[in-house]
């Protein structure tokens, strides 16, 4: 059995997926851009804001599933450019401040 999760704090699924669905005990999140939840608009500008965005939506998704952050496991953060690491992980390291989950960087 599987449940879809939906929460108005969080944008909308943009296409044919779920933004999360629980099963067996385990939440599966889709993978998140940087859309404001009460606009629906893509946020631009320097790395901050958006990974600051990608990271609220996050939170909101898995509050949503009835889990939160500090529950997550694991991540993967994509970087355009290599140079923003600095600040994607200092504003990433703020969400996880004791015992942040695995991650996987990528380019």
């Amino acid at each position: 059995m599987k449940d879809i999760v939906a929460t108005p704090r969080s944008p909308k699924a943009i296409g044919a997926y779920s933004r999360a669905v629980k099963a067996n005990g385990f939440v599966f999140v889709s993978g998140q851009l940087p859309i404001d939840p009460a606009s629906g608009l893509l946020v631009k500008g320097d790395v901050a804001e958006p990974t600051r965005i990608v990271l609220e939506n996050l939170r909101a998704i898995l509050e949503g599933a009835s889990s939160s952050l500090a529950r997550l496991v694991k991540t993967t953060v994509y970087l355009r450019d290599v140079n923003d690491f600095g600040v994607v992980n200092q504003i990433y390291g703020s969400m996880f401040s004791s015992a942040p989950p695995a991650r996987a960087p990528s380019k």
